[in-house]
């Protein structure tokens, strides 16, 4: 049988056109191991599909480092043959080969030594792990596996190892405003809690809690710490109870603020049920035709209105119905967030209460008794504003949905955690990875 193996050189043109370099110099450039050497690199081919080989050799004199204890010891044995594998060159799979040494150590016994390049038993270098993690933020799980040759598993362990390896190294400190959302994660209303930072300068993802009790959201601040809660000036949530009693009573020297979205949702909401509730009404009557195709007409902003909807609208605010009242007062109260000054947008607030409530339109009437009851934490709003990102927290929430859509929902909790932790944490990478992208 033909020797099917070949040297691996690769040709880098500089000055000289004559001068190359072989592969194990590039490794040597961005992948050095202490205490090791590389070999030469070898083509394995077999039918249409090829990988390189590249041997690792244990430098002359060095002694192995035991696994338990990270201490230099006496070798013992020699194992059979592995292969990690490498990242690619030019879609061509990369693998190092290498016969782990045993180790006789004082302190553990016989253990396998430790090697740099790989995390315990992975088949896969640390350099690929980060490498799949860093374009499993682009892409999805699957697709990066694909285009890399590898499976959906392995691109898992790596962004969950880049994941361990970023909490474990990131900075908590400095951290004066937060958000809280809930996220579902699943159908029947299986829900998780994101916590995100919002300060000016730093948007990123911090603590993620299954489901979204108070106990949950609790959790979240015996984690942060009671100096870093102590530092917190700001603190934005919707009007979830959970949310409310909690930072009531951990997150005290805070102010707390209601996000303008969620009012906004709310107000939808009543005027949504009003629309639908007297639509049927109509319907039961024979009119199939003032109150159809109405639903947006009435839930955009007039700016975001086409001309086509304009006119619905025009024909729409000549009828006297309920509808229309509560549209009307809807569209009334856009004006609340457009003051400065938290005096007058509370004189405001409670003019628009009391016209709600002489409505006696019962989705209104509740709608004015929620927002009375929430009046000062409403009023936070105008306070806080200049001071941190007031739309941070649904643009992160956004974000954490596009990743559940990307992901085409979740296998199981604990894979919803890592990925929204893998692409909105910010988390950091180590000094040494020569595989970024910037």
């Amino acid at each position: 049988m033909p020797d099917r193996r070949h040297r691996v050189n690769v040709v880098v043109f500089t000055h000289n056109p004559a001068d190359t370099m072989l592969l194990k110099t590039i490794l040597n450039h961005v992948q050095k191991h202490a205490g090791f050497v590389y070999g030469t690199a070898c083509l394995q081919r077999s039918g249409s599909r090829c990988r390189i080989d590249v041997p690792i050799l244990p430098r002359r004199g060095c002694h192995p480092v035991c696994s338990g204890c990270g201490k230099k010891c006496r070798g013992y044995d020699r194992l059979a043959e592995r292969r990690y594998q490498f990242v690619p060159l030019w879609g061509i799979p990369v693998y190092f080969a290498y016969r782990p040494r045993r180790c006789d150590c004082s302190r553990c016994g016989v253990k396998v030594e430790l090697l740099p390049w790989c995390q315990g038993k992975s088949p896969i270098t640390t350099t690929l792990a980060w490498f799949l993690a860093s374009w499993a933020q682009v892409l999805s799980w699957t697709e990066t596996a694909r285009r890399f040759g590898t499976s959906w598993g392995v691109v898992f362990d790596a962004v969950r190892y880049a994941v361990e390896w970023g909490k474990a190294h990131r900075n908590l400190d400095g951290i004066t405003a937060i958000g809280v959302d809930e996220l579902a994660w699943r159908k029947g209303h299986k829900y998780m809690t994101l916590v995100y930072q919002v300060d000016s300068g730093c948007r990123r993802l911090l603590w993620i809690g299954r489901d979204r009790t108070a106990k949950t959201f609790g959790e979240f601040f015996d984690w942060l710490g009671k100096d870093r809660t102590a530092k917190l000036r700001f603190v934005i949530s919707d009007m979830w109870r959970a949310f409310l009693g909690t930072v009531a009573r951990r997150a005290t020297e805070a102010v707390h603020v209601l996000d303008r979205f969620h009012v906004a949702q709310l107000c939808n909401k009543a005027v949504d049920d009003i629309r639908r509730g007297e639509a049927r009404k109509l319907r039961a009557r024979g009119d199939v035709v003032t109150l159809k195709h109405t639903r947006w007409v009435l839930l955009k902003r007039r700016t975001k209105l086409t001309g086509r909807q304009r006119s619905r609208l025009r024909d729409l605010l000549k009828v006297n119905l309920a509808t229309v009242k509560a549209y009307l007062l809807k569209d009334d109260l856009g004006h609340f967030w457009t003051y400065t000054s938290p005096n007058y947008a509370g004189r405001f607030l409670d003019g628009w209460i009391v016209t709600a409530l002489a409505s006696r339109i019962p989705q209104l009437v509740k709608l004015a008794r929620t927002l009375k009851a929430h009046r000062e934490l409403l009023l936070n709003w105008f306070r806080a504003r200049g001071e941190l990102a007031m739309g941070a927290v649904e643009g992160m929430n956004n974000k954490a949905r596009v990743t559940t859509k990307l992901a085409y929902g979740f296998r199981s909790y604990d894979h919803g955690e890592i990925a929204l932790f893998h692409r909105l944490a910010k988390l950091p990478e180590p000094d040494w990875l020569t595989h970024k992208f910037v």
